[in-house]
């Protein structure tokens, strides 16, 4: 015989398992009768597990959300990935604030097993984080509201901050949330508008609803809107390159979230980024590592030439005897300045950084 307790916490395993059990099959699991199974089930409605039940001899108990959080039985494994995943969104704020998720691990590590404990410690010491963007973040309470507007399907009337600071209203019909790594982004049709656009989630004041259901016919890929809205924001400047790679390797090289492209032929890809100055557009094509040809504009290849010819004369005033004389391939000289583009071969890796 088993303690009440234990037993409790033994059906609510079971039934975390799978969608529905019968009486009978929980009663065989636990090596009790149909009665007693029936009383634990009220106990739990009790503790405020919500357990549904279906009339008849094929009918069944299954698990649906309670009035409350009750508490959860997990095996080793997913208490494992539960303590990892907030330790995660604690380090990284995918969430916004850390302090929810921060919260939650400390309780849940203060009841983990030794042998648990230990494992997500051993984690602890190999992981290392490099240093938190102090970019603004949303709050986790208005990520949950985003998230529920998107699942309700209908219009909301949404409070917004644009970059310049002014605030707006407008009436929105929610679509999807996307996280970049960096930011989450809500996807929404501007009813004003008729048009799709993606709004920054750190920016949204409130999102009420309406009331009023909405069908949206056609909806565009969520990802894609943004990668496009992020590589095509109000920069300075824009340089236009021609990368001698199909279209899927140029799109590993350079991500939709820095550069539009567009193919030319099965064998070359253009590409746009934009950015704040000739010289950081340049040292970002630099830290490309690959062969590239800049179409446009005439500053960013002159600011890519001096920027080549600078690093070609730092290493040969290095101590190097052996350099290429002016006019060889390996010179700067050598390389073709002239319209429509710049061609850069061989150039050493930097650190990429992107230009916005």
């Amino acid at each position: 015989m088993i303690s009440t307790s234990a037993r409790l916490l033994r059906l609510v395993s079971l039934l975390s398992a799978r969608p529905s059990w019968t009486c009978g099959e929980l009663a065989d699991k636990m090596a009790v009768t149909e009665r007693t199974v029936r009383r634990d089930v009220a106990r739990l409605r009790e503790l405020g597990y919500g357990v549904e039940s279906d009339p008849g001899p094929w009918g069944g108990y299954r698990l649906r959300p309670g009035a409350r959080v009750p508490p959860l039985v997990l095996d080793d494994e997913e208490a494992l990935a539960v303590a990892v995943g907030l330790r995660e969104a604690a380090l990284s704020g995918v969430l916004g604030g850390d302090q929810a998720a921060l919260s939650a691990l400390l309780k849940l590590r203060q009841v983990l097993p030794r042998r648990i404990a230990d494992r997500l410690g051993e984690m602890d010491a190999a992981l290392v984080h490099t240093t938190r963007s102090d970019e603004p973040q949303i709050t986790p309470g208005m990520l949950l509201e985003l998230a529920s507007a998107c699942r309700r399907g209908e219009r909301s009337r949404l409070s917004y901050r644009d970059r310049e600071g002014q605030a707006t209203v407008r009436d929105v019909d929610p679509y999807r949330l996307v996280h970049t790594g960096r930011r989450w982004y809500f996807v929404a049709r501007d009813v004003t508008r008729d048009e799709w656009r993606t709004f920054r989630a750190d920016r949204v004041g409130r999102i009420r609803p309406t009331g009023r259901p909405v069908e949206l016919g056609d909806p565009p890929d969520p990802a894609l809107l943004v990668s496009r809205s992020i590589a095509t924001g109000a920069y300075p400047l824009y340089v236009t390159i021609r990368l001698p790679l199909p279209l899927e390797k140029a799109l590993r090289l350079i991500p939709p979230t820095v550069g539009t492209h567009r193919p030319e032929g099965p064998d070359a890809t253009i590409v746009e980024i934009g950015g704040p100055t000739a010289d950081g557009l340049a040292t970002y094509l630099l830290s490309l590592a690959t062969p590239l040809r800049v179409l446009s504009p005439d500053p960013v290849r002159e600011a890519l030439l001096r920027r080549t010819r600078e690093l070609f004369e730092d290493n040969d005033r290095s101590g190097s005897t052996n350099g290429p004389a002016p006019d060889t391939p390996g010179s700067p000289s050598a390389w073709n300045t002239g319209a429509p583009g710049t061609r850069l071969d061989q150039i050493s890796h930097a650190e990429q950084r992107e230009t916005r």
